[in-house]
């Protein structure tokens, strides 16, 4: 079988003007098809750059087959299977800060840069205490953007017309006014110039967005089959649903100069993105979230076969039903054909979603989709969920280092090495879950103030690590 590479597949010289923090499966299956699509349909004539945000990942693998790979989707449309497979050729290069900082360098420094878009994960958009912004590179992605725009700010001499926009995938509230303002509270921190703070908010764009598609990364199971049938030996080929969605809060500027929407693709340019956000994140990630450790914890391996045991499916519907969409501004009715249509994706008879692969970073994935709707359930009702309080102390024992499935979490090492401590020591289980949700490193706020929350969790870990998992759902 071939090696896939450009000798095989002509590559377009496309001029660089995306540089794309994250090189990971969604991304890949999401952005770069977009605009591999739109390259295509509409003439968009964009280049990528993706740059590896931590010191390990994909690029030399993405390095050995010229940045090239394919995307295989497969859905319902209509009510008919459709099935699509694109080489994606729009990626022009792929670069490890960690490792070749000045080729990084030379990219963002680029004339012809326009755009950056970013998925670090819930975790990347974050403060790092003492901060060194002329580390090559800084540690935490807001480090990362502050020197990029200070090293481009002094080269092109404030020139407004090379500031950047910057569009954030990353699923928290308000994510890229949320890197503004860590990108600014650094240029404070370090007595950068006033010009450089008045560049940043005159002549860059930060773009809060919105992105949904199921994404099931590498086809394991089935990679020969597919190989033998794009006729290549393709090692970062992606899989995902045929559904997609991106909705952009962004000025009409941004819109004229990054117009996917023409290229017939679902992106749509808004302007109240947390009424949006609410119903997506709540209601899809909040459900796979949860999902997660009591599948995992059930047995089952995929989205789909756990979807397929009728207690984890009764007990995700009922947790959206009853604890989710009263949550949620909007009409009754409207929420719920929205959420049946999500619920309904997780069906999807062509995609094989391991349950593992959407585990990392699953406490700060928590609480993101999830603590909003259990707090303001308890807001509402004073009373608190048990749906959702069931997801966390599944989380608590899916992240035990005992646990009975063997399962290793994936998540922020230091994080980890916390929960373990507590998880070791010499207290009692009620002791051990309150020390635990006492951490505002893992929370953002200590989760004992929420009146009942350690004893409920506290017993249902009990439940979960003595009677096992299907017993607890039956019990529900």
């Amino acid at each position: 079988m071939k090696n896939i590479n450009k000798s095989e597949i002509a590559k377009p010289n496309y001029p660089v003007k995306v540089l794309q923090f994250g090189e990971g499966n969604f991304l890949r299956a999401f952005v770069d098809w977009m605009i591999n699509k739109a390259n295509h349909s509409n003439n968009l004539n964009m280049g990528v750059v993706l740059v590896q945000p931590l010191a390990n990942g994909m690029v030399p693998m993405l390095k050995a087959q010229d940045n090239l790979y394919h995307v295989v989707l497969e859905g319902i449309k209509e009510g008919k299977p459709v099935r699509e497979i694109d080489c994606v050729d729009c990626i022009v290069d792929a670069v490890n800060p960690y490792n070749e900082y000045e080729h990084y360098k030379n990219y963002f420094l680029s004339e012809d840069l326009e755009f950056v878009i970013s998925n670090t994960t819930e975790a990347g958009i974050s403060r790092v205490q003492n901060e060194d912004i002329y580390a090559t590179p800084p540690q935490s992605f807001p480090g990362k953007v502050c020197a990029l725009l200070l090293e481009r700010f002094k080269k092109y001499n404030g020139d407004t017309a090379k500031g950047l926009t910057f569009i954030c995938c990353e699923l928290i509230e308000n994510n890229a006014t949320t890197l503004k303002e860590i990108v600014l509270e650094l240029a404070v921190q370090n007595n950068l110039d006033a010009a450089f703070v008045s560049w940043i908010n005159n002549a860059c764009h930060f773009c809060n967005s919105l992105v949904d598609r199921i994404v099931t990364g590498f086809p394991k199971d089935t990679i020969k089959e597919l190989q033998a049938e794009i006729g290549f030996e393709d090692n970062m080929l992606v899989t995902a649903e045929y559904y997609h969605l991106w909705a952009i809060d962004a000025n009409p500027t941004v819109m004229e100069k990054f117009p996917l929407h023409k290229a017939g693709l679902h992106v749509e340019w808004v302007s109240d993105m947390k009424t949006f956000r609410d119903k997506k994140v709540r209601v899809l990630n909040g459900a796979h979230t949860a999902l997660v450790p009591v599948g995992l914890l059930a047995g089952h391996e995929t989205v789909k076969e756990a979807f397929a045991d009728a207690d984890v499916e009764s007990f995700i519907r009922g947790m959206v039903d009853a604890e989710v969409l009263p949550n949620i501004e909007g009409d009754t009715e409207e929420l719920k054909a929205f959420a049946a249509e999500i619920l309904d994706r997780f069906f999807n008879p062509y995609i094989k979603h391991y349950l593992k692969d959407i585990s990392l970073n699953s406490l700060s994935k928590w609480v993101t989709r999830d603590l909003p709707s259990l707090k303001d359930y308890q807001s509402k009702t004073t009373e608190l969920p048990e749906r959702l309080s069931l997801s966390l102390a599944a989380l608590l024992a899916l992240y035990h280092p005992e646990n009975k499935i063997g399962f290793k979490a994936n998540d922020t090492p230091e994080l980890l090495t916390q929960i373990n401590q507590v998880w070791t020591s010499d207290t009692s289980i009620a002791e051990q879950v309150k020390s635990i949700l006492s951490n505002t490193e893992i929370w953002g706020e200590d989760l004992n103030q929420i009146g009942g929350l350690s004893d409920k969790v506290a017993t249902f870990f009990t439940l979960i690590t003595e009677k096992g998992m299907q017993h607890v759902l039956q019990s529900l």
